[in-house]
């Protein structure tokens, strides 16, 4: 039987690459952004600070002996023990990417310190868990708090039993009242996440170049040099791109530390310095088998983009292919002299808005117009507070939303909380939406859609 009384728990506060041996599933390995903030309970009220916290439930369709609770360091085992047999992470594997059992169990210190983690447990047995680590992501030139959701995973005997679900709504929950206007993650399965809520915002593009077919020498007044991968160049080079880039993850200690920690001692680094010895670009890289595998490549002027490629063509003697990964959404076949380069696309990250009225109001609008007043209504599966019509009007530079009760006799736009997420976040344009029938709206208003939301498509290149 289903429990349907509120739910209400005391527990304790949580103690203050090149090939993851998970795969493809939905695990993070390493520790998030540590941030400070008071305690928020389920419908988003603060709660003091103390060595214990209540956490009011919100949704209880749980089986009758079930609770949720957040971790704590005293869970640790039984979060180890999840996320291996889950994973199916053997012995043999953890050795190959030169990991040892007891390096395993420390890494996973800091996801108890430092995300929200939520456990589902059976009397005092864990059975179903999710991690959300609060980060940062430049969104159209706001820098947004997010919840980036991981370390999603129930025991099979727990199964179908809607344990992962109200998991994932009280995290949204929690997301709310942490002023966490968005979240993303990187999908083990699409149908599974789209089902909550969440829609593909960004995409991961391989390419593999023969050598022949490299671009040709560029003369230009800088040089490039190799460093080792944590040079303090490598960190300010990405940092002004996350600041320009729509969709880059902001990166401090905790996620560039996530970001080397499945690779192997012979990743290596290059920077490329203007003549004034100024660093504008660098490439990530290793060689193996003859291959030059690119893991990122940043630039932020053609004059570091050439110098770059002159680098990687430099190496001509040495390898029979170039290959990599490309965040930016668009093909870099056009930007070759011989064009028939393999490419190969794939859904990367899903993100969805976890509370539209907040996200509309920091959302960075190409325009205001303040005779401009738009009406949408959306859907949401897991979120009921984003059910409804939002009205949304511009006013000395800001844009205000508010939730309301009818439109009167204002055009409406109607669409569900995935293809709203997909639409601002520049992943699908407002037409292409409208002709495969996510969006229901008057055809005349889709000039207006278009010409509010900025082109840029993001760049997410993290994997968590």
């Amino acid at each position: 039987m289903r429990g349907g009384r509120e739910n209400i728990q005391t527990v304790k506060n949580p103690c203050g690459g090149r090939e993851n041996p998970f795969g493809g599933w939905h695990w993070r390995m390493g520790r998030g952004m540590i941030r400070s903030g008071i305690n928020v309970n389920a419908t988003g009220g603060a709660v003091r600070r103390s060595s214990e916290r209540i956490l009011v439930m919100q949704y209880t369709s749980l089986p009758d002996g079930f609770t949720i609770q957040e971790l704590d360091a005293s869970h640790l085992e039984q979060f180890n023990a999840l996320l291996r047999y889950a994973f199916q992470v053997t012995e043999e594997e953890l050795v190959q990417v030169g990991w040892q059992e007891d390096e395993i169990k420390q890494s996973k210190f800091p996801i108890l310190e430092s995300a929200h983690v939520l456990g589902c447990f059976e009397g005092k047995t864990l059975a179903a868990q999710i991690a959300v680590y609060p980060m940062q992501v430049n969104v159209e030139g706001a820098l947004l708090d997010t919840g980036f959701v991981t370390g999603v995973a129930t025991y099979p005997e727990y199964a179908g039993i809607g344990l992962m679900s109200t998991l994932i709504r009280q995290a949204l929950t929690d997301m709310r009242g942490r002023g966490q206007s968005i979240s993303f993650l990187c999908p083990y399965s699409i149908p599974f996440y789209r089902k909550q809520g969440w829609e593909i915002v960004a995409d991961k593009m391989t390419f593999s170049i023969r050598d022949t077919q490299l671009p040709k020498h560029h003369a230009v007044p800088g040089q490039i040099e190799r460093v080792p991968v944590e040079h303090e160049d490598i960190r300010r080079v990405y940092k002004y791109f996350a600041l320009q880039q729509h969709g880059a993850l902001i990166r401090g200690d905790l996620e560039w530390e996530e970001y080397w920690r499945w690779e192997s001692d012979d990743i290596m680094a290059a920077v490329y310095y203007t003549a004034e010895e100024k660093p504008l670009g660098y490439v990530i890289y290793y060689i193996e088998n003859e291959v030059f595998q690119i893991k990122e490549m940043i630039w932020l002027t053609q004059e570091a983009k050439y110098g770059i490629w002159n680098y990687i063509s430099a190496h001509f003697s040495m390898i029979t292919k170039v290959e990599g990964a490309n965040y930016t959404g668009e093909s870099i076949a056009f930007q070759f002299e011989d064009s028939e380069i393999d490419e190969t696309i794939k859904p990367n990250v899903m993100a969805r808005i976890v509370d539209v009225q907040r996200f509309f109001e920091e959302y960075s609008f190409q325009f205001e117009d303040e005779k401009l007043k738009l009406y949408f209504r959306i859907s949401d599966p897991a979120a009921e507070w984003n059910n409804g019509i939002f009205h949304v009007t511009w006013k000395d530079g800001k844009t205000f939303c508010e939730k309301v009760d009818s439109h009167g006799a204002a055009p409406l736009i109607e669409m569900d909380i995935q293809t709203l997420t997909t639409m601002l976040m520049g992943y699908k344009r407002p037409t292409y939406l409208y002709n495969n029938d996510r969006i229901r709206m008057d055809y005349y208003l889709l000039p207006t859609l278009e010409s509010l939301i900025p082109p840029e498509k993001p760049y997410f290149s993290d994997y968590f």
